[in-house]
C-alpha cells in the first residue's frame, strides 16, 4: 500500500483519504464493517471485466466470494472506496466513463438483508450512483382486458417527450405484428433465468405458463434520459417492485364489471377458448387483490376510456395542455485523473491531485450522500456535489456544482 495523505479544510474536521494501490499492482480497496473486511478490486471471481468482491470473516478466520447481484461494474485502473451509514460502501472509479464513476457496493442495506433471507448465503449488490433526482416511474396494472395498454398509449402519445415505456421481457413467442424490442423483449427461458439468477431483473412473474419480466436497465434508462418511466405489470409484479427500493406510483385499472371484462376479452379475439377461461380465473384473483389489498395508490375504473384516460391525467397532475418538464437525472462525473476519498456525516471529500503531507489539495469536492434514494436492483440516486475552495474561510468556500461536468 502507498502512503495516505491526511488533509483538512478550515471548518471541517481533519479526515485521511481511503488507500487504493496495492503492492502487487492491482487496484484493491479494504474496507471493514463489524467482523467482515471487504476487499474490492482485482479479479479473483474469474470475471476478469468486472470489479470483484472477497470477503473475510474474522469470527470464522475463512475467506468468502459472496453472491453479487446486479450489475457489476467494469474493472477500472484505479477506485477508491469509503463505508457510508454502515451499510453500503462507496466507489469512485478512476479513468471511466463521466456516467460510470460513482458505484456503490451494498452490504447491509434492507434489500440485503431481504436478499439473504431467501438466499441463505453472504450476498452483496452494485448499484450505479447518480447525481440529482429523477421523477417516479409509474406502475399501471390491471388483469388482461381491461384497457391498460389504451390509456398508455394515449398518454405516451400526447405527452411523447415526458413518458418513455419500460419494455418487458418475456419467454413467449411473439405474436402476430409484434416486434422484438419494441412490444416485449423476446428471450429464452434458460437466457433470462439465468439474468434473474445475476439480480438483473426488477420483478418477474411466472403468467400463463411463461416467464415475463421487467429488467432494472430497462427502467432506469429510461429515467436516465430524464423521462418518467411507465410500467405496464401484473399484479404480483407491481409488488414484487413495491418492495424493492424503487419508489414508484402505483394505479390499478379495473373494469366496470367483470361480465364487461368477459366481453372485451372474447372481442380481442386473440386467444381460445381455454386461454380466454384462463385469464378469466388469473382476473378473478388480481382484481381481488388489486382493490382490496392496499398494494395501489390509485384504483381507476375504465368505463368510458375518454373519461378514464381524464382521470389518469388528473392523478399524474396533468393538465393536458402543456407537457411537464422533468430534467435529465444522470449528470456526468468527471473528477480529475489522480484522486482519493474521505467521509465525515455522509459528506464524501473527493481530494484530487497529489500534495505533501498536511498541506491542502489544488482541488477538492464534496459528494453529499446524506439524502440517498432507491439502490439495488436499481440505481442510487439523491447525490449531490459541490466544489471546494480550500483557501475560502469556514464552510463558505463549498459551491455545489451546477453543471454537468467539472
Amino acid at each position: 500500500m502507498g502512503e495516505a495523505h491526511e488533509f483538512s479544510v478550515d471548518g471541517l474536521p481533519e479526515v485521511s483519504p481511503v488507500e487504493i494501490d496495492s503492492e502487487s499492482g492491482t487496484c484493491q480497496t479494504v474496507t471493514i464493517l463489524g467482523e467482515k473486511t471487504y476487499v474490492i478490486g482485482g479479479s479473483n471471481d474469474g470475471d476478469a471485466l468486472s470489479i470483484s468482491v472477497q470477503i473475510f470473516n474474522k469470527a470464522t478466520g475463512k475467506w468468502t466470494a459472496p453472491t453479487v447481484l446486479g450489475t457489476k461494474p467494469v474493472i477500472c485502473e484505479g477506485h477508491s472506496a469509503v463505508l457510508l451509514n454502515n451499510e453500503r460502501i462507496l466507489i469512485v472509479k478512476r479513468d471511466s466513463a463521466p456516467d460510470d464513476r460513482i458505484w456503490f457496493l451494498e452490504v447491509d442495506t434492507p434489500f440485503i438483508k431481504e436478499q439473504k433471507k431467501i438466499i441463505d448465503t453472504e450476498i452483496v449488490a452494485w448499484s450505479k450512483g447518480v447525481i440529482g433526482d429523477c421523477p417516479k416511474p409509474i406502475i399501471i396494472s390491471g388483469p388482461s382486458g381491461v384497457g391498460k395498454g389504451t390509456l398508455i398509449s394515449k398518454l405516451m402519445d400526447e405527452f411523447p417527450s415526458a413518458f418513455g415505456f419500460s419494455v418487458s421481457h418475456t419467454t413467449r413467442a411473439p405474436r402476430e405484428k409484434e416486434k422484438n424490442g419494441v412490444h416485449y423483449h423476446f428471450t429464452d427461458r434458460s437466457v433470462m433465468e439465468s439474468d434473474i439468477r445475476d439480480g438483473k431483473f426488477l420483478e418477474f412473474a411466472h403468467v400463463h405458463g411463461n416467464l415475463y419480466g421487467t429488467s432494472i436497465e430497462a427502467v432506469e434508462t429510461v429515467t436516465d434520459s430524464g423521462k418518467r418511466c411507465i410500467l405496464d405489470i401484473d399484479v404480483q409484479g407491481a409488488r414484487s417492485v413495491k418492495a424493492s427500493s424503487l419508489e414508484v406510483v402505483s394505479i390499478f385499472i379495473c373494469p366496470p364489471s367483470f361480465e364487461e371484462l368477459e366481453k372485451r376479452l372474447r372481442a380481442r379475439g386473440t386467444e381460445t377458448e381455454e386461454q380466454v377461461q384462463k385469464r378469466l380465473r388469473n382476473a378473478r384473483a388480481e382484481l381481488e387483490q388489486g382493490n382490496t389489498s392496499g398494494l395501489f395508490d390509485h384504483i381507476l375504473v375504465n368505463d368510458d376510456l375518454e373519461t378514464s384516460y381524464t382521470n389518469l391525467k388528473k392523478i399524474l397532475c396533468l393538465d393536458g395542455s402543456t407537457e411537464p418538464a422533468y430534467q435529465a437525472s444522470m449528470k456526468k462525473i468527471e473528477p480529475p485523473v489522480g484522486h482519493s476519498v474521505s467521509e465525515t456525516d455522509q459528506k464524501v471529500l473527493i481530494h484530487c491531485g497529489t500534495t505533501e503531507l498536511g498541506k491542502p489539495s489544488s482541488g477538492l469536492f464534496m459528494l453529499d450522500a446524506s439524502s440517498l434514494k432507491g439502490g439495488a436492483p436499481g440505481r442510487t440516486r439523491g447525490l449531490n456535489m459541490y466544489a471546494i475552495d480550500p483557501f475560502a474561510e469556514g464552510l463558505n468556500g463549498i459551491k455545489q456544482l451546477q453543471n454537468s461536468t467539472y
